[in-house]
Formats: C-alpha cells, sequence, structure tokens
C-alpha cells in the first residue's frame, strides 16, 4: 500500500471521527468552511504547484459560481443543481478563453494579469446591482437536489466532506497519471518539457479551466450554504486567502491544500479579537512561510521524516 492510499484513508478516518469532536453547530461551520476551501485550494495547487502557474484572481472564479447560483435560483427560478452546472460552465468557458492569452505570460506578468482578471470580475458584480444586489449582496435559497434540502450544518457537513475526499482522490489519481507528470514537468522546465513531447500549451490551459471549474463549483455550495453572497467573495483579499493556503500548507502536495485551508480558515476565528488585522497576519505568514519553510509544512515535514528514517 502506497503512501498516497494511506494518507487518502487517514483523511477519510478524520472526517469520519471528526463529527464526535464538534461540540456544537459554530465548529461544525468551521469544518464546512475548511472543506470547501480544501476544495478549492486542491484546484489551484494543481496550477501554482504541480504547473507552476502563479493565479492572483481565482476567487473571481469561486465568484462566477456563487453569483451564477444566486441570480439564476432568483431571478429565473432554475433549480440549484442546474444554476450549479452553469456556473461551473461559465466559469470554464472564461478560463478557457482567457488561458491562452494570459498564460503565454511568465513570473509577474501573469501574476498581475490574473489579478486584473479578479478586479474585473470583482467591479462587474458590484455595478450591476439590478442583478446582483451591488455591493450589499443579495440572498441565495437552500440547496435542493432530487427533492432533497440540504438543511442544517451536520447535513452540509457530510456533503462537503465526501466532495473533498473525492476531489482528493481525483486529484492524487491526476498526478500519478502521465498528465499529471506532464504537469510537472512544465513545472521544472517548459522548454524541456516541449521537447520530450509535451503540449505544454495545452496542458497550462486544461489544468486552469479544470482549477476554475472546481473553484466555481465550490463558490455555488458555498452560497447556498451561506444562504447569501456579496462581492467580497470574489475580492483580491479572498484570492490572496487561497493562494495562501496552497503555500502555506505546501505546493505540489494535495494533502499541503487540505493542511493550509484548515490553517487559514481556522486563523480568521483565532483572531476575531483583532479584527482588520487579518490581512497583516496573512501577510506576515506568507513572508516567514517563503523565508524558512520555502516548500509548505507538508513537503518540508515529509523531507524531515524521510532523512530520519535514512
Amino acid at each position: 500500500m502506497n503512501r498516497t492510499l494511506i494518507g487518502w484513508i487517514v483523511l477519510a478516518l478524520v472526517l469520519l471521527a471528526l463529527p464526535l469532536a464538534l461540540p456544537n453547530v459554530y465548529y461544525y461551520d468551521v469544518a464546512i468552511r475548511i472543506a470547501i476551501n480544501a476544495c478549492v485550494a486542491i484546484g489551484l495547487n494543481l496550477l501554482i504547484g504541480y504547473t507552476g502557474q502563479i493565479s492572483l484572481g481565482h476567487a473571481g472564479f469561486f465568484g462566477i459560481g456563487a453569483y451564477t447560483s444566486a441570480i439564476l435560483t432568483a431571478h429565473f427560478d432554475w433549480v440549484p443543481a442546474g444554476a450549479l452546472l452553469a456556473g461551473a460552465t461559465a466559469a470554464g468557458l472564461l478560463a478557457f478563453l482567457v488561458a491562452r492569452p494570459i498564460l503565454k505570460l511568465k513570473g509577474h506578468y501573469l501574476a498581475m494579469a490574473t489579478l486584473g482578471l479578479g478586479m474585473i470580475l470583482t467591479i462587474i458584480f458590484v455595478n450591476e446591482a439590478a442583478w446582483t444586489g451591488g455591493p450589499d449582496g443579495m440572498p441565495v435559497g437552500a440547496f435542493q437536489l432530487f427533492g432533497w434540502e440540504i438543511a442544517g450544518e451536520r447535513s452540509w457537513y457530510w456533503v462537503v466532506a465526501c466532495l473533498l475526499l473525492v476531489v482528493t482522490w481525483l486529484a492524487l489519481n491526476l498526478i500519478n497519471a502521465p498528465a499529471g507528470r506532464a504537469l510537472q514537468a512544465i513545472r521544472g522546465s517548459e522548454v524541456a518539457a516541449r521537447v520530450v513531447g509535451v503540449d505544454a500549451a495545452a496542458f497550462k490551459v486544461r489544468v486552469f479551466v479544470l482549477s476554475a471549474v472546481l473553484a466555481s463549483a465550490m463558490g455555488s455550495l458555498s452560497a447556498h450554504y451561506v444562504g447569501f453572497v456579496t462581492p467580497s467573495v470574489a475580492g483580491f483579499f479572498h484570492s490572496i486567502e487561497l493562494v495562501t493556503m496552497v503555500i502555506v500548507g505546501g505546493m505540489a502536495s494535495v494533502f499541503g491544500s487540505i493542511l493550509g485551508a484548515v490553517i487559514l480558515t481556522m486563523l480568521p476565528q483565532l483572531l476575531s479579537a483583532f479584527e482588520g488585522w487579518e490581512t497583516v497576519v496573512f501577510g506576515v505568514i506568507l513572508m516567514v512561510t517563503m523565508i524558512f519553510l520555502p516548500k509548505g509544512l507538508v513537503p518540508t515535514l515529509r523531507l524531515r521524516f524521510s532523512r530520519g528514517e535514512s
């Protein structure tokens, strides 16, 4: 049994046992938000960590899913599942259209381009007040599937826990497949990857679209869970938060994405007494991690344990 499968089984056992340690709905709420953020961070890690492409506007795709679900269910009486699929399709199409020109850029140019995309989407959500409610946001109805309404934190916990297991399993299989090795080859050296026959442009577009679709789907579920959506879900701070999860937990590490989501989702709860300082703390954590743990927590710990075994 390889370490990847062992890690997935441990994750499944933790998710199964966790409700026994959650005393009330507040802790269920934190766990649900962690699972949602973890799914988005896994998709983003495929783009940043495994492929080496920076995105500072990924919360924009999260916002597309949230607002598509909100608008279609509120204004057009769509069923939530259909609205979720529509949002994911819209995010995927937008990602596909902008991927080729954006992903031709490298380094900080790529970062600025994705940042601009996220800012444009945020401005749209703020200004189209007739549809989105403007800066004040808009309510979102409950999520229903085949007549079953997901109600209450305990029900939502099992839904997002199962989704996290599925997303983790799919990401691990993708990484161990030839496509995953191609993505890692692009991160190592795009020129060398092309020499051995890897279509770097096509693979970068695919992983960008995949991460955008995943972010949009989780944005839809988050909107239905919270019952309200505001433009902040697509804002710059949310994008930085997602990137910080990837970097702190560990780039090119699926389980690192989950750990990063745990830390960064719980941190605002711990810093509630210092309202307004979350951005500063996130910046300090990012800076310290890049200096002392450049590979992130999980890869660093794995390396140290493997050295200890040898």
